[in-house]
Parts: structure tokens; sequence; C-alpha cells
């Protein structure tokens, strides 16, 4: 993992985005915009308030809660602590 020159404030998350999958189970390709976005994203960048979650954590975020980054060719979302549902294991 490189290192991010990004550093949230505050109680904020900054999470690569997960990509979603290209195709079904059982094989079909799905087109861009059949697509949901995914909600998951694993954490490169945690705020001086955050207390909860951990860089390289998993995690699980409120629909329409983050604010999608555009970086180095990266992408990120930028998520309040407090809209984090869940981590992953």
């Amino acid at each position: 993992m490189n290192k991010v020159s990004i550093k949230p404030l505050d109680k904020l998350v900054l999470a690569t985005i997960d990509v979603a999958p290209t195709t079904t189970a059982s094989g079909l390709y799905l087109p861009e915009n059949a697509t949901e976005k995914p909600k998951t994203a694993t954490v490169v960048a945690i705020g001086t308030n955050v207390k909860n979650i951990k860089v390289g954590e998993t995690i699980i975020y409120e629909s329409y809660s983050g604010t999608d980054i555009k970086h180095q060719d990266q992408d990120y979302v930028l998520v309040k602590e407090e809209k984090i549902l869940a981590t992953i294991n």
C-alpha cells in the first residue's frame, strides 16, 4: 500500500473504494451502468479524532454518505466516522 498524501481531519476516514464486479457468478459480463456503486472500502488514513476505525480495515458505509475523490489515478471516498456501519475482518 502506497503512502497517501491526503490527511483527513477530525472524525473523517479516507478509504480506497472497492471495485464492483464486472461479471456475474455464471460468467456474464455486466455493463458499467448496471452495477450499483459498492459500499465497501479499505481504510488508508484516519483523522485525529477517529476512535473505532484503524488503517487497513475494510469498512461498510452508508449510501451517498461520502465524498468521492480522485487523486493520482486512485479513487477514494472520504466518510465521517459516524456514517460507517461496520468493519469486515
